[in-house]
């Protein structure tokens, strides 16, 4: 079938990294690393892929069902035992074998920063060229550890890719370096595939001797030079981990700021790769956004705000409030020390003060939840105003119960409504009211011990 595909090479085990499982599922801006390179070949309009997993192979392919769900399906083929690069691709030549006439990708899943626009430019002049194969490249400052890509003097294709303990000194001045992804024409990638052998010191089968093999019968070969430097930059340790959460955030922030985002203070700010941000909306520092987040335009977000898998509309301020799975409606003001938990849904102009905790509950336009309230798994009116100390309490101890409060309600301070309760239109509780019983509309709800003084009972106690 003549269509272009992608092999993942995910095998590693990542042994300085001392993490619990996989290496490509160790995270950059909240996002495994293995997601990043994922949604980089989608991007680039590239939609089989095959992962070839290897160390704890059985928890990236858990993880594959998981995004498959939101994403599309992967294939997946183990490699075991892990015998070098080449080999990984070995174990997957039936799936590249189904896309004969077509193009294969092949690249790292732990090398996070590879971008949509260079595999679509390789793949331009791949095609262009008539290439059997074509390496992405780059050209760094510092080349030190990477393969040189050596180029004939007369037509500039590829000659070798020569590792730095194998290079002259001539060799080792060569600044353009091997990424270790690669475009191949299927047909004659299958055709070398078996031809590699593992004659080295390593007893490995490297991918970067089918180059050479296609060298040999005549193919030509050549190299893309990428427009960044960041293709070729992988982690090995926890510190290199670092270094590319580093460049993933300055890159991340810079594109929000050419898009007209305000971000005055870049200190403790943290943005991933599936987060979107509109103009004039400033982020202030300890601000972190995460997962599928959409913040609109005009809001100020921070400082030390963590809104996770939520979306924000326009005008809102949201001062040290974490907001977990919800919407937020246009105009909200909340904060500080606000937690909005998940299937949180905050209409238009909804104010949320200190120390609120809101979960799973629908808060009507304009309805004021000022300050050291709970409210859980309630449905609330337009309009209502809840005094401080209020409390749904929704848990009978063996299920989770529901509130309703009309619109224009007046919910007194320290207030407990005992679910499943009902609260009609334009109804109030008295202040200190532990309500159990439905509030009709346009009534008072009052339930709580009448006051009794006793004159001198102070002097006859201390008697």
């Amino acid at each position: 079938m003549e269509q272009n595909c992608a092999v993942i090479l995910a095998g590693g085990e990542g042994k300085r990294m001392k993490a619990d499982g996989p290496k490509v599922l160790c995270e950059v801006l909240f996002k495994p690393m293995l997601d990043w390179v994922i949604d980089a070949v989608r991007g680039a309009g590239v939609e089989d892929i095959c992962v070839v997993t290897g160390h704890k192979g059985h928890l990236v392919e858990e993880h594959l069902l998981v995004k498959q769900h939101l994403d599309g399906a992967c294939q997946t083929v183990l490699q075991e035992p892990r015998l070098g690069t080449g080999h990984a691709v070995m174990q997957a030549s039936d799936f590249i074998a189904d896309h004969k006439g077509g193009n294969v990708l092949v690249l790292c899943g732990d090398a996070p920063l590879m971008d949509s626009k260079n595999i679509r430019g390789a793949l331009t002049a791949h095609e262009t060229d008539g290439n059997a194969a074509t390496v992405i490249s780059a050209r760094l400052e510092r080349p030190t550890g990477y393969g040189r890509i050596v180029r004939d003097d007369n037509d500039g294709t590829v000659n070798s890719i020569v590792e730095e303990k194998d290079a002259s000194e001539a060799v080792r001045a060569i600044r353009e370096v091997n990424s270790g992804a690669y475009w191949f024409a299927a047909d004659e990638l299958l055709e070398v595939l078996p031809k590699l052998t593992n004659d080295n010191k390593a007893g490995e089968y490297y991918l970067t001797d089918t180059l050479a093999l296609l060298l040999k019968k005549g193919c030509r070969v050549d190299a893309f030079a990428a427009d960044t430097e960041d293709v070729v930059c992988g982690a090995n340790t926890r510190s290199q981990l670092n270094g590319l959460n580093g460049k993933a955030r300055r890159r991340i922030l810079e594109n929000l700021m050419d898009e007209g985002v305000d971000i005055p203070c870049t200190d403790g700010i943290l943005v991933g790769p599936d987060v979107t941000v509109g103009a004039n909306t400033c982020l202030l520092p300890g601000t972190i956004l995460r997962g599928k987040t959409d913040i609109g335009t005009n809001c100020v977000i921070g400082p030390n705000s963590l809104i996770e898998d939520s979306t924000v509309a326009n005008y809102c301020q949201l001062n040290a409030v974490q907001c977990y799975q919800s919407t937020v409606g246009e105009g909200v003001t909340a904060g500080p020390f606000v937690h909005i938990r998940p299937g949180t849904n905050l209409s238009a102009r909804v104010k949320i003060g200190d120390f609120v905790e809101i979960k799973n509950s629908n808060i009507g336009e304009g309805t004021k939840v000022p300050h050291l309230t709970y409210v859980g798994d309630s449905d609330v009116g337009a309009g209502v105003n809840f005094g401080c100390g209020c409390v749904t309490v929704n848990y009978d101890g063996q299920e989770k119960n529901r509130c309703t409060v009309g619109d224009h309600c007046f919910i007194g301070c320290n207030t407990n409504l005992v679910a499943p309760v009902t609260v009609g239109d334009y109804a109030y509780t008295a202040a200190g009211s532990t309500i159990t019983e439905p509030v009709p509309e346009n009534a008072l709800g009052i339930a709580r011990a009448r006051q009794i003084n006793k004159p001198g009972w102070v002097e006859k106690k201390r008697k």
